[in-house]
């Protein structure tokens, strides 16, 4: 059974399940999924707690299971925690997962935490038994469109709040602004304006004053603010990046992969393939499919072509040469290629021509 993080209290207050699975990329909920299940497991009795890594290919797994039989055996309460950092098993791992998922210890609270998994991995025979035995959270990342809400369920927690209406919504998108793809600081800064501050409102003011700009910023989530058209988060990302030592090979290399997916699914579409395949065979899911199936129509043939050749000269800029008609500076150029991209995606569709006009005016 499958749970989201935001359902795990109220899930614990009806009850435990012998086994609880942990995964995802981050570390926050990851760290109050955890705490709160291992509280709720000592309230029913579980006073002891028994952990076990699985570090490298030699782990041994038959120590888990002998040690899980002798638990068994006596009815100890423990929790038992099995922690695999790497999120493979090996394949005497996911046999031994799979035994121990038919026979779970009586008396005994699992918890196995892993990082985030690929498709291949969640589909695998041992997250299958891991899902069946008992409750598994998903823990990402929150998406920047829905900080704003968490924030303020945040605020409410500690019995603070925002101004009603716009000043309101004003005033939690700063916030957001400074704390995206960091929730750990985004805890400490409300933690900070609950010391700061008494309960009850807090006004625009009050959290500007207060709240550092602790914001980290992804490269993969630059492509897809690129692909959205969110033209202000995309500088705002870009410069994060640049400030916090990215790679602009790396940042050119995203820019581009997604450059050249649009490309080859225009194509695909213009030999009469439906969207869903082209998307498909393109290796184009998840969020990403969305944003291409709204940004595919706005995209003309011309405006893709342009792009290519564009990220072909941007690549050229974070090598060391030179373009007369483009910044010297490669970050200043991933800024331009960015703004190509994003530009015509942030309100309707752009003429043919326009993108070839950018380039040369920029």
């Amino acid at each position: 059974m499958q749970l989201k993080p935001d359902q795990l209290a109220a899930h614990l207050k009806k009850g435990l399940q012998p086994l609880y699975t942990l995964h995802g990329d981050e570390p926050l909920l990851a760290v109050e999924a955890a705490d709160a299940i291992r509280a709720a497991a000592r309230a029913a009795g579980h006073s002891e707690r028994e952990v076990h890594t699985v570090a490298g290919a030699h782990f041994d797994w038959s120590s888990l299971l002998g040690a899980a039989s002798a638990m068994s055996l006596f009815g100890d309460a423990k929790i038992v925690e099995i922690r695999i950092p790497s999120g493979k098993p090996g394949k005497d791992g996911s046999v031994a997962l799979q035994r121990y998922c038919e026979r779970l210890p009586e008396g005994v609270l699992t918890l196995v935490t892993l990082p985030r998994l690929d498709r291949q991995q969640t589909a695998s025979a041992w997250f299958g038994a891991l899902e069946t035995a008992g409750i598994t959270l998903r823990l990402e990342p929150i998406e920047r469109a829905a900080l704003p809400q968490w924030l303020a369920q945040r605020l409410a927690a500690q019995g603070q709040r925002v101004a009603p209406g716009e000043e309101g919504q004003r005033t939690l998108a700063f916030f957001a602004d400074r704390v995206e793809g960091n929730l750990l600081a985004a805890q400490q800064e409300l933690a900070k304006l609950a010391l700061l501050h008494p309960a009850g409102e807090l006004g625009y003011e009050q959290v500007e004053a207060a709240v550092l700009n602790v914001a980290r910023y992804d490269v993969r989530k630059l492509g897809e603010a690129v692909l959205a058209g969110q033209v202000p988060r995309v500088l705002r990302m870009l410069a994060g990046l640049r400030a916090e030592g990215e790679a602009a090979v790396l940042v050119h290399w995203h820019l581009t992969e997604d450059i050249r997916a649009l490309k080859r699914c225009k194509d695909a579409l213009s030999a009469g393939k439906p969207l869903p395949m082209a998307l498909r065979e393109n290796r184009v899911w998840g969020l990403k499919e969305r944003l291409f199936e709204r940004a595919l129509p706005r995209l003309d043939e011309a405006m893709l072509e342009q792009l290519v050749e564009s990220a072909h000269v941007c690549d050229g800029l974070a090598k060391g040469l030179k373009h007369p008609l483009w910044p010297a500076d490669p970050w200043d150029g991933l800024q331009r290629l960015a703004l190509l991209l994003a530009g015509p995606l942030a309100g309707a569709p752009a003429r043919a021509g326009a993108t070839a006009r950018l380039v040369l005016q920029g």
